[in-house]
């Protein structure tokens, strides 16, 4: 049995590989909405709210995960988590998976519970992941404590550089690969095969489309925080 997990924060372009798993027929729940996610999402939501309870906020941008990769697994946790995933963990596919954006804020005891999934991990430049609203927006709706902003932008960047820190500090399993979304959509047979030869199967190809690159040139508004800049995509070497 194959088990694929695809995490990035919400507006990574996470949609584009659940689409194309789906197409390639990867069983990915009994309901997706159309954004591809595993819906309905609330046991998972609750879940990130018990995970949030052990992360320590040390002040600014700094938060504490170290803990989360030794300490014994919240009881709680795993019963939302099970509730969550029961339609994937029940199904006899060989090869199923999820996507949900907000499996991101607990990966550290996803990875820990499924070590030898598959992990595709979506990033995009933080300045097109920002510009729309998503539901992680306002980490405080999941238990995390940050700085108060009523800048939406900075709302969201932090929420960005959350998820970031904390991908960073989850110790990876045997099985990752990161997909950079711009790459994803200006070469996608490129990126087709890097995917197929981590996965070991064949994949479909869905429409993607390249005026999802780089939409921040065309903002009214564009996001721009110090702590974002090393993470701008280059688009001159895409």
């Amino acid at each position: 049995m194959s088990l694929t997990i695809v995490i990035g924060r919400g507006h990574s372009g996470t949609r584009a590989i659940s689409h194309t798993l789906y197409a390639s027929g990867v069983f990915m729940g009994n309901t997706l909405n159309r954004s591809g996610d595993k819906v309905p999402p609330q046991a998972m939501y609750d879940a990130c709210r018990v995970f949030s309870r052990h992360v320590s906020w040390q002040g600014g941008l700094d938060w504490d995960f170290a803990s989360l990769n030794e300490m014994p697994i919240d009881a709680e946790f795993q019963g939302l988590l099970d509730e969550y995933l029961a339609d994937v963990i029940g199904d006899r596919s060989s090869r199923k998976g999820w996507k949900l954006p907000e499996t991101t804020l607990v990966l550290p005891w996803i990875v820990r519970l499924f070590p030898d999934a598959n992990y595709i991990y979506l990033v995009r430049d933080p300045r097109d992941s920002i510009l729309g609203g998503h539901k992680t927006d306002d980490l405080a709706d999941f238990g995390v404590t940050y700085p108060k902003t009523e800048d939406l932008f900075e709302r969201r960047a932090i929420s960005w550089k959350y998820q970031y820190d904390l991908v960073e500090a989850t110790p990876k399993p045997a099985r990752w690969l990161e997909v950079r979304f711009e790459d994803f959509i200006l070469h996608q047979d490129r990126e087709l095969t890097r995917l197929e030869q981590f996965l070991g199967f064949d994949l479909g190809r869905i429409i993607v489309r390249p005026d999802s690159v780089a939409r921040w040139r065309n903002a009214e508004v564009v996001p721009d925080f110090d702590f974002l800049r090393p993470h701008f995509v280059d688009m001159d070497n895409v």
